[in-house]
């Protein structure tokens, strides 16, 4: 199951006198102080993450805090230094696959993840494998799960470190020695396809994690659990059931009313929440991002009727009991697959001479939100990308007006819609920078041609994509897929949330929407070691030497 070299605060210990001559001989400024020497390992609880600036050479959690800004306050690297920083060390994973994991750093130690679920706790300063933990996956059945065998990372408390494993399991691990603590099946039917790649969140000792397989034909929905004993505490459904039967709450309940048909019944209705979340610690709210539709195709899934609730919202939940506080759907009857589970970011922002408490949001669908999240209310929205299916977001009523044009279900043949089904912005988080007030982007230029199956077949199986859609990013002409290729692009935005504009933006190259990390962890000898591609991001859209940006 795991790997151990020797244990972790052991081993910060045993190489802080090689961290130091490798840092001085490349002339950076001291590392922060953490206090390790006090503290075992992954010794995190909520009270650290709350004053996670008071250690900023730290990453506790996935969004370094609990409002998920991505914010770093250290300073000593600069577009006037950046170009000397130079490789300090490097480990070659185990799998050749994708790496989407935001590594996660507690008094010297990183702890991330690579292909299969595979756990790698490293001494942040030498790079040296202090433990490996496999969780085991059966290979066999990659082709199963949704989508790719990528894990965004792992969440620390009170000396565990807490995995969401492919094939849907939460395991808590001893920060200390790799070791298994407890492991709990999060999947309620293994007939279908779920699956997990998100990383989980931690609240009030509750480890919380969603999952995905929307594309498969599941029922989305999100599970709390004791992060000492693994007992589950409470569990959120993102769609109703069967309409049939009682549904497990009220908002679901509510939400029943907003679908038609019964197709969506063996579907499963979709709806998963594989990626992000916040948490208010003030307002003691947890904000979930729920995915797309099963199937996509809103005619074949629901009549074209209804707004298919809670598909492609952001949810606020209360963390201690999973009850429903309130919802926002940014695409009503989704049916494009732009989802609403990309990067949240919770920040305070003055608009119209009042402090305002939001939330914000750039999902798939090419709409820059600003929400209150008190309430839920839409403050502002506009398009950071370009937007083909719908005119603009009503302030008043917080919905989309739609395109005719899009609504490929009602055409005679495919549709080009704009963004495509990988979105404006995916997976790859975006950052606040509370000093210049501005979001960055990891952008998509994307279009696809979208086209109804006239009464497509549901098949029970497992891993096969039932859309209801022939969605083509590529024509078969050469001269078409060129021209195509050439106009799919990327960037890394700045944005400004209070006007709702773009400041700057720096281009990349065609057919690159963002770069993406080889299969290894690097460290650089002046950054902290917390990432490992990373852009450096100054006020102005000035170069700053060459790295490869994948979110900022």
């Amino acid at each position: 199951m795991n790997t151990q070299r020797f244990h972790p605060s052991q081993a910060w210990r045993r190489h802080t006198g090689l961290a130091l001559v490798l840092f001085a001989f490349c002339q950076p400024v001291a590392l922060a102080e953490t206090g390790s020497g006090a503290r075992g390992p992954a010794d995190v609880d909520g009270e650290r993450i709350i004053n996670a600036d008071k250690e900023p050479g730290n990453w506790m959690s996935t969004g370094r805090t609990y409002d998920e800004q991505r914010y770093s306050p250290l300073d000593d690297i600069s577009d006037e230094n950046v170009d000397e920083l130079g490789l300090t060390w490097q480990y070659k994973l185990d799998v050749d696959r994708g790496v989407e994991a935001t590594p996660i750093v507690v008094d010297g130690v990183m702890y991330t993840t690579g292909a299969y679920s595979i756990v790698y706790a490293f001494d942040a300063a030498s790079g040296e494998l202090l433990w490996k933990h496999d969780p085991k996956v059966d290979r066999t059945k990659a082709a199963s799960f949704c989508c790719g065998v990528v894990n965004r990372g792992v969440a620390v408390w009170k000396g565990k470190v807490f995995l969401g494993t492919l094939d849907g399991r939460m395991v808590a691990i001893d920060a200390a020695s790799g070791e298994e603590v407890w492991s709990v099946d999060t999947i309620i039917d293994h007939d279908r396809s779920y699956g997990i790649t998100g990383a989980p969140r931690i609240v009030k000792d509750k480890v919380i994690i969603g999952n995905s397989g929307a594309e498969f034909g599941v029922r989305g929905y999100i599970t709390a659990y004791d992060t000492e004993t693994g007992d589950k505490a409470w569990r959120f459904f993102t769609v109703p059931g069967d309409p049939a039967e009682p549904q497990e709450n009220e908002a679901l309940e509510m939400a029943a009313k907003t679908w038609h048909g019964d197709a969506w019944i063996e579907q499963g209705g979709g709806g998963t929440a594989w990626d992000s979340m916040a948490y208010d610690p003030d307002l003691n709210l947890l904000y979930v991002g729920v995915g797309n539709g099963s199937m996509w195709n809103y005619k074949a899934r629901s009549d074209a009727k209804g707004d298919n609730l809670f598909l492609s919202s952001i949810l606020a939940i209360n963390p201690d009991n999973g009850e429903y506080v309130w919802h926002y759907q940014t695409t009503p009857g989704d049916a494009w697959d732009y989802t609403a589970t990309q990067h949240m970011i919770l920040a305070d922002l003055e608009i119209d001479g009042k402090k305002r408490e939001v939330i914000m949001q750039a999902p798939k669908n090419g709409f820059f939100y600003v929400l209150d999240r008190k309430t839920g209310k839409v403050i502002s929205a506009e398009k950071y990308a370009p937007v083909n299916w719908a005119e603009k977001v009503d302030l008043e009523t917080g919905r989309p007006v739609f395109t005719d044009h899009a609504k490929y279900w009602e055409q005679d043949g495919p549709v080009v819609v704009q963004p495509g089904f990988w979105g404006g912005h995916d997976w790859q988080p975006m950052s606040y920078n509370p000093n210049t007030g501005l979001v960055y982007i990891p952008k998509h230029y994307f279009e696809v041609t979208y086209e109804d199956v006239r009464d497509p077949e549901w098949t029970p199986q497992k891993g096969f994509y039932q859309l209801g859609t022939n969605a083509a990013a590529m024509s078969d002409d050469a001269e078409e897929m060129q021209s195509w290729a050439d106009r799919w692009t990327g960037g890394l935005l700045a944005w400004d949330p209070v006007k709702q504009e773009k400041v700057w933006e720096v281009p990349h190259r065609p057919s690159s929407t963002a770069a993406r990390s080889r299969p290894r962890v690097t460290s650089y000898s002046k950054a902290p070691p917390t990432a490992a591609w990373w852009p450096i991001v100054r006020p102005t859209a000035r170069s700053c030497g060459n790295h490869r940006p994948t979110a900022a």
